[in-house]
């Protein structure tokens, strides 16, 4: 595995885990961009963005873009991945005791 699909892994990982503790599993992009960047995954609102959109594809997570500004909100399916019950190829699992 290269660098960059390691970094995309992770930080679609910190996405979905961070929604897990978000009130109602709802974030919006500049909050999710906040902590990608205290996880050291600081990335641009495009790259933001598209990482969302692939999450919305793949079921993890319902998009809406009210604004031009997305909300993520966690699907059961993206909380089975961030709790590492089920394995999504495109999204790092999370390490024993995470």
């Amino acid at each position: 595995m290269n660098l960059e699909n390691f970094e995309t892994e992770q930080r679609r990982l910190v996405i979905l885990r961070r929604l897990i503790r978000a009130p109602a599993y709802t974030l919006d992009q500049t909050v999710l961009a906040k902590a990608l960047a205290l996880e050291g995954l600081a990335v641009s609102r495009d790259r933001l963005k598209t990482d969302l959109a692939w999450l919305a594809e793949q079921d993890l997570i319902v998009g809406q873009q009210p604004g031009g500004v997305w909300v993520a909100t966690l699907t059961h399916r993206g909380l089975d991945v961030a709790k590492g019950l089920t394995v999504m190829p495109g999204v790092a699992r999370p390490e024993p005791g995470e």
